[in-house]
């Protein structure tokens, strides 16, 4: 199946961190904080996907403080960090939801997302991603984790639900 098909149905996106938000690098400031970047166009690509009533959710196997400010500047409520293995955590998302797996998008880069991104409807897997993920992918961003992949994914979705040029205009008016 097609995926403007398959984004039709999407209800909630799970999003990777490190590798998908970022660019996976990590930074260590003086006290031995791990410091990350993120995209701000992703952030607007969150929030708009936020305004289209789609849910953001966050998986990632790390857990730094920098990433949970994040998570709290963009709303996400449903984040979880220091899981390597995510699949109970995407099927707690899915039932607090109430939905079914076809109704569910996941952004992966590496080995750890396999098994969500086999499980989902719509798996993406961002340009850096190794072979093994881009080979489960449905979708394939051609930016790279850290640098506009989530927006690029979100904004997939959003104009496959026909939603994308009426959130444009009501942001720039």
């Amino acid at each position: 199946m097609k995926a403007e098909n398959l984004a039709k149905d999407i209800k909630v996106i799970i999003l990777d961190c490190d590798g998908v938000l970022t660019d996976g690098g990590l930074y260590y400031d003086n006290e031995g904080n791990v410091i990350k970047r993120f995209n701000v166009q992703d952030g607007l690509g969150i929030k708009t996907a936020q305004a289209c009533d789609l849910i953001i959710g966050v998986i990632t196997g790390l857990d730094a403080k920098s990433v949970a400010t994040r998570m709290n500047d963009l709303g996400i409520t449903d984040y979880y960090a220091g899981h390597l293995k995510k699949m109970a955590c995407i099927d707690e998302i899915r039932q607090k939801y109430d939905l079914e797996w076809h109704q569910i998008a996941f952004v992966g880069d590496d080995w750890v997302d396999l098994a969500p991104m086999r499980k989902v409807g719509l798996p993406i897997a961002v340009a850096n991603a190794v072979p093994e993920v881009k080979e489960v992918a449905i979708l394939q961003t051609e930016a790279t984790g850290g640098n506009g992949a989530v927006r690029e994914a979100l904004n997939f979705i959003i104009n496959a639900q026909g939603k994308l040029e009426g959130i444009i205009n009501s942001i720039g008016g």
